[in-house]
């Protein structure tokens, strides 16, 4: 048997050397800690529908629900029948079937945005105001009353000059009313549409500011979305990413980055037949987005589709299909959050989470279980591996992929454990799993 050695430890360096190497990093540690704080580890929706101002009603959660139930009821009645229209396998069809329609009947939409923006477009002054109004009535009685989504809010005009004014405007009566019918809820998320410069982020962080300091508000309790809908959000005139410089001008207060589709497709030329989510133009703008918002806590979006499952079955299933294919390609792209703009879109959003949870589940969890227990296996993982298999694990839980007690029993670890891995201190991401 080897016997231990006591070895001996020599060092060249004075301490003052480390001490002033300390001192020289000061300003960037400061930087580092303020600019990239990392996942801020609260649950992220798996999608964002749509609603425009004016459409938007006390029932609109419940009818979308039901509607999609409609949907799957005349299109894909059964378990097998959906599964075949999606071609997922045996395993998978009645997991997912069975948990698409408890979603549905449960929680059809996880964040919803009445739109005042192109979903509703330039209306009377006194029509929008009365809109605003009736859109924060609203919101309020639904989180009184238990109906309302995890996330709600409004998508507002854009800073751009023609309709700023008006943006600020139902804004300010959209905040108010909610201030007026018994404070901001939790969920609130506000949107800034059609953003290109960084100071237009600015510009609404000074609203927020001057709307806090008139209610009393803690400062920064307003945070809002940037969506990236323009060239100049992506690339600048200076050859910057300006979405990079967009995400610190908001000061802390930025919560997503949401990709728009179509106007940026057309805003590079792309004509009509080629938008869509996977064209390289589209690649492209998220990967920036991407790597611009990682570690600092702001989440990116995909947007959607404007291929709608309606009509006769065969042209639903081609939609379903078409959305489905989407979905799961975002999701391998840690694009969690998408949009959906119709109640059938509902179905294959959630088939398409589900079974990307439960098809890496048993993986997932094994693998998290062994670096927990530093068991030896296939695969060597570190500290920055286990948080990815954590976050994944949170993530399926959090939407109705997978349950607590089957994440539990199969690693071991408990939420509160899995949400340790998932938000580690930051030295731990450079050190080797021991």
């Amino acid at each position: 048997m080897a016997q231990s050695r006591q070895e001996r430890v020599s060092t060249s360096l004075a301490g003052a050397v480390g001490e002033e190497i300390s001192a020289s990093l000061a300003v960037v540690d400061a930087q580092l800690a303020r600019r990239y704080p990392g996942d801020p580890g609260t649950r992220q929706p798996v999608h964002t529908v749509y609603v425009p101002g004016d459409v938007f009603a006390a029932d609109t959660v419940r009818s979308w629900g039901d509607r999609a139930l409609a949907a799957l009821d005349e299109h894909a009645p059964d378990a097998v029948s959906f599964a075949s229209v999606l071609g997922l396998g045996d395993e998978l069809a009645e997991p997912v079937h069975d948990r698409v329609r408890a979603k549905l009947e449960r929680e059809p939409i996880e964040d919803l945005r009445v739109d005042f923006e192109d979903g509703y477009g330039p209306r009377p002054h006194a029509e929008e105001d009365r809109a605003a109004a009736r859109a924060a009535r609203l919101l309020a009685q639904a989180y009184r009353e238990g109906t309302a989504p995890p996330y709600m809010g409004i998508r507002m005009k854009c800073m751009e000059a023609p309709v700023r004014d008006r943006g600020i405007r139902t804004l300010d009566i959209f905040l108010t009313g909610l201030m007026e019918a018994g404070g901001l809820p939790d969920g609130l998320v506000l949107t800034l549409p059609k953003v290109t410069y960084p100071e237009q982020v600015t510009a609404m962080v000074r609203l927020l500011e001057a709307f806090e300091k008139a209610h009393g508000l803690d400062a920064g309790r307003l945070g809002f979305e940037i969506q990236i809908e323009t060239s100049q959000a992506v690339l600048a005139a200076d050859g910057t990413a300006a979405v990079a410089r967009m995400i610190h001008a908001a000061e802390g207060r930025a919560t997503g980055l949401h990709y728009g589709t179509f106007d940026y497709s057309a805003c590079l030329g792309v004509s009509a037949a080629h938008q869509a989510s996977d064209h390289p133009a589209a690649d492209h703008a998220k990967a920036v987005m991407q790597v611009a918002a990682a570690g600092t806590g702001v989440r990116v979006s995909d947007g959607s589709t404007n291929v709608l499952p309606v009509g006769p079955t065969e042209q639903v299933h081609d939609a379903w299909r078409l959305h489905y294919r989407l979905t799961r390609r975002a999701l391998a792209r840690a694009y969690y959050q998408g949009w959906d703009m119709h109640p059938g879109h509902l179905p294959t959003r959630y088939a398409a989470v589900f079974a990307f949870y439960r098809e890496g589940f048993q993986q997932a969890a094994a693998r998290l279980a062994r670096y927990a227990d530093r068991t030896a296996g296939d695969v060597l993982d570190e500290p920055a591996t286990a948080k990815a298999l954590s976050g994944y694990l949170l993530r399926g839980m959090d939407c109705g992929a997978l349950d607590t007690g089957e994440v539990t029993r199969a690693t071991g670890l408990t939420r509160a454990d899995l949400e340790g891995f998932a938000a580690p201190r930051r030295g731990d991401l450079t050190a080797s799993a021991q």
